[in-house]
């Protein structure tokens, strides 16, 4: 398939600049890959999609404040954004912008007298060691910002501090938010372990290469970006448990997706952890995954090809369609999509 299956046509307004006044006050658009149809319906209506039995496996990461604002010892504007901690914690692989790349050996200038020298390149990132005793992710958390995607126009604030966030995160890693997750409150949570539904957990540190764009129109030759993921055995427990009895296996996002059909490669979901690029595009068989709920996608995005090989192409075309044409929000705060696969 080529790059241009998967666009579409998204007026710019549709973009969603702020999540919804209450994380579960989304809309849901339900779309039914195996007859093609779809119901418009509220997120609030998602405990009512759901049986007792079902898992649904969120993915726990936790978003840093991975974008730093500083300066060269020169003078020059630069922009971090730190894609990766390394082992040790005092050293991070980083998305660098300056009118000039700095050379090995340039000392770098941040706010509070924070300063990094820059080590190496590795391939598009840069790798920087900070000064001082005080490790990369308490340096991030004092003077680093929320770093929001590149379509969202303004600068991070207090409402996206506390809103770029799932309820349910733990493990900080991630420069992007799992942004299904958005949606869930304590309280749906809570009433959907009431009504028998488990709630299960992986953890993906998503990178910023989720935003880097697909740029040959043979799909086969884009590379994916790594990104380190781990499932816990309570969770394969959990969902062989579900599988045994006729439950079903809800990803909540695509980052979950990517998690459990990396771990279910040799065809049955195992406990691990490492690195992945699963590449998931139309054709695709999925091992574990049997429903999910997602956010709209960028046009062209790998994403849209996860989406189309879960649903159907022509079925998330005809969705996105409607989609637009009803006006719901597009994108991280945006609303969301429940899809059964497509046979």
């Amino acid at each position: 398939m080529n790059l241009t299956d998967f666009d579409y046509h998204l007026p710019s307004e549709l973009i969603a600049q702020h999540p919804a006044a209450e994380r579960a006050g989304s809309r849901l658009l339900h779309v039914d890959g195996r007859t093609g149809t779809w119901v418009d319906r509220q997120f609030r209506e998602l405990p009512a999609q759901m049986r007792a039995g079902d898992v649904l496996v969120f993915n726990n990461t936790r978003v840093i404040k991975a974008r730093l604002h500083g300066h060269k010892a020169t003078g020059g504007k630069v922009e971090v954004l730190v894609e990766r901690i390394l082992a040790g914690g005092r050293r991070a692989l980083v998305h660098l912008r300056a009118s000039k790349s700095p050379q090995p050996g340039s000392r770098l200038h941040f706010a509070e007298g924070v300063a990094a020298t820059m080590i190496a390149r590795a391939d598009d990132l840069f790798e920087l060691e900070f000064a001082g005793d005080a490790g990369v992710y308490d340096i991030l958390e004092r003077i680093g910002e929320v770093p929001l995607p590149p379509y969202i126009a303004h600068t991070a604030n207090g409402e996206d501090e506390a809103r770029y966030q799932t309820v349910y995160a733990r493990h900080p890693g991630s420069v992007a938010a799992p942004t299904a997750g958005l949606h869930f409150d304590e309280a749906m949570l809570e009433s959907l372990r009431a009504q028998g539904v488990v709630l299960a957990n992986v953890t993906l540190h998503v990178g910023a290469g989720t935003f880097r764009p697909v740029r040959d129109d043979d799909i086969a030759r884009h590379v994916m970006h790594s990104e380190w993921y781990e499932v816990p055995a309570e969770t394969v427990a959990a969902i062989a448990g579900a599988k045994a009895a006729g439950g079903r296996v809800v990803a909540v996002g695509t980052t979950s997706v990517r998690t459990l059909e990396a771990a279910s490669r040799s065809g049955t979901l195992v406990a691990e952890s490492g690195e992945t690029q699963i590449f998931i595009t139309p054709g695709y068989a999925f091992k574990t995954v049997d429903r999910l709920i997602t956010n709209f996608h960028l046009p062209k995005s790998t994403l849209m090809m996860l989406v189309s090989a879960f649903a159907g192409t022509e079925n998330i075309k005809r969705a996105y369609a409607h989609a637009v044409a009803e006006r719901y929000r597009f994108f991280s705060y945006g609303d969301a999509m429940l899809l059964e696969k497509k046979e």
